[in-house]
């Protein structure tokens, strides 16, 4: 596979690799959680690419030794700009542990799979080595790590809340989201001498100021203050009211600057840029992309990489709002869709992979079905500042016509070298049966479920109705289980009418707030009538930056201020899960006695008749 990509079309990662290039500074060294893949599905390699396009000298460090002399840390010297670090594409605590606390056996973003080359709290870790080597060289920190512990934050596996990321780690500037266009203005104003210290005004950062000093922002932009650090461990309803605050900005086109004290200092959050157009998504995916893990890693596999090389991102966003997801706080929830020639560009260099057999893994996004979609009048999503566009209903000015994606999905299979592109990510199936009132628009969803079941199935479809009871649910921010159940139905008629045998692939989640060990017993009886034995399930894990942990935190919902509580004792969990594996031996006296304590007789009759 590497045999005709030279060394050169990567970005160095050793001092014999800079030599080789005649370089004898760089401007920029990046620190990753990650092995080094050079793919846009991988932030650092995005990074990377970007800062090589800004014309700067840019070397990675990935996955460096933490615990031994430091050599990974001094072996490039010091930039002439910056280091950035990033724990990876994952946050590290939910890399490393389950739900359960337990420590996981491996790696997917690691060689072969590994568990063990990334340190707990990596952009910490990382900050802290690289300050003490270069007290005096600025440190930008960003992925999905920095960009959800940019606030005060709930930290499940030290049970207490930690301050923004920016005072443990000592980083100059938090870069959130997907980073493209702050990266790019951060260096344009650092190419212009101005002092790191005076970009404030950077869309889409945050840093740190001491309290004393003018917050003041040269732009237009509104500031609101937040409550405290120190207010929110005294009051979780502090916490809860910051969180709504926190969250409506982040998905708002008019957010403001968001202050929060802690102890001496300020953290400052500017707002977001507006979402990427067409052409800027599409300038990231031109990038001299090589597309293949480094040579260092040559015979070895990373899961993460056999996972996504032969898949395609649509579009980046989500207007999903789950209570439990993180996609929103991170990308936002406006739709930027890249345009039909980038995306048919991006499959032709597959097809012509060593390795590409005709299968395409994945056509999608976080939400495979939200491609081109947005408001259909933009002034009223101007003014918005709903997480959600579809939920507790599909907002009325949101079009959710799939004609788009049918003409990209077609147009993908008529591609000679494929023989199958497969919709590897999860749908939204309510938008596909949601009746707008627009008879092209719903005949064209129609149209859009048709295509998808019939063409871009791998034999098992992934979905994710996540539970059944339609008060949790409602907690979830998810549709109605009535959505699903009509799904279902639909999904086996297609497969009927085209000879096909396929599964639906349902995702459920135990343990969430709000939800008791009856509602999961109304879930086994339901999914048992449906005749699911359930694969994908998993026990709520609260992560950073979203709804659901502030509930579980703090027992209250943020929006409602009502009480809401949440299982958080193992074996309280333990109890919940159970219920997905009704069918298996060693759990069938204990779900019997449960129900009988719950008198649910009529529920013993269905499970076990």
């Amino acid at each position: 596979m590497y045999n005709d990509i030279p060394l050169s079309s990567f970005l160095p990662t050793t001092q014999k690799e800079i030599k080789a290039l005649g370089w004898e500074e760089l401007d920029v060294i990046l620190f990753s959680g990650d092995a080094y893949i050079d793919h846009p599905s991988f932030g650092i390699a995005v990074m990377g690419r970007i800062l090589e396009q800004q014309g700067l000298k840019v070397a990675i460090v990935p996955q460096p030794n933490w615990r031994d002399d430091l050599r990974d840390f001094k072996k490039l010297g010091k930039p002439r700009l910056f280091f950035g670090v990033s724990a990876g594409s994952m946050d590290s605590m939910v890399n490393h542990y389950t739900a359960n606390k337990r420590l996981r056996s491996n790696d997917a973003y690691t060689p072969e799979g590994r568990a063990g080359y990334r340190p707990d709290y990596a952009t910490v870790t990382y900050c802290t080595i690289l300050k003490s080597l270069y007290p005096d060289t600025p440190i930008v920190i960003g992925g999905v790590e920095a960009s959800l512990r940019r606030v005060t934050h709930y930290d499940y596996w030290s049970d207490k809340l930690l301050p923004s990321i920016l005072v443990d780690s000592q980083a100059d500037l938090l870069v959130y989201g997907m980073g493209e266009k702050a990266i790019v203005e951060l260096v344009q104003l650092l190419q212009q001498n101005i002092p790191f210290q005076q970009l404030h005004d950077i869309p889409q950062t945050a840093f740190l100021i001491d309290k004393t000093a003018n917050s003041q922002s040269t732009g237009e932009w509104e500031s609101l203050s937040l409550f405290s650090h120190e207010e929110c461990i005294a009051s979780k309803i502090n916490q809860a009211k910051n969180f709504r605050v926190i969250e409506e900005h982040s998905n708002s086109q008019k957010a403001g600057r968001l202050l929060q004290d802690v102890g001496t200092k300020t953290v400052i959050i500017n707002p977001p840029y507006p979402t990427m157009t067409e052409k800027e998504i599409d300038q990231t995916y031109t990038l001299p992309y090589t597309r293949l893990p480094h040579p260092r890693y040559k015979g070895k596999t990373i899961p993460a990489y056999e996972m996504i090389k032969h898949s395609v991102t649509l579009h980046r966003g989500c207007f999903g709002g789950c209570a439990f997801c993180t996609i929103s706080a991170h990308q936002g929830k406006f739709i930027a869709s890249r345009s039909e020639k980038s995306i048919l560009a991006e499959i032709e260099k597959i097809t012509q992979m060593p390795d590409f057999k005709g299968y395409i893994s994945d056509i999608g996004g976080p939400s495979a079905n939200m491609y081109k979609m947005q408001g259909i009048d933009l002034t009223i999503c101007e003014k918005c500042k709903k997480p959600s566009c579809i939920h507790p209903r599909i907002c009325k000015n949101l079009d959710t016509n799939h004609a788009p994606l049918i003409e990209l999905y077609k147009k993908v299979r008529s591609i000679k070298e494929i023989k199958k592109a497969f919709v590897g990510s999860g749908i939204r199936y309510d938008m596909i049966l949601h009746k707008t009132g627009n008879k092209q628009t719903d005949a064209s969803n129609m149209e859009y479920a048709n295509e998808l079941i019939a063409h871009h199935v791998s034999g098992r479809l992934k979905v994710a109705p996540e539970h059944t009871n339609d008060e949790v649910l409602n907690l979830m921010r998810k549709p109605s289980f009535e959505y699903f159940e009509t799904f279902v139905k639909l999904f086996n008629e297609v497969n009927k009418q085209h000879h096909l045998n396929q599964q639906l692939i349902p995702y459920f989640i135990s343990s969430h707030p709000g939800c008791k060990q009856q509602h999961m017993a109304e879930l086994a009886a339901k999914t048992k009538a449906l005749d699911f034995k359930l694969e994908q399930v998993q026990d709520f894990t609260p992560t950073p930056m979203t709804l659901a942990t502030e509930m579980y935190y703090t027992g209250i919902h943020p929006y409602t201020l009502e009480k809401i509580s949440a299982p958080n004792t193992p074996q309280q969990k333990l109890n919940q899960r159970k219920f997905f594996f009704w069918y298996q031996k060693e759990y069938k006296n204990e779900i019997i006695n449960d129900l009988k304590k719950m008198n649910r007789m009529d529920l013993i009759k269905k499970l076990y008749p």
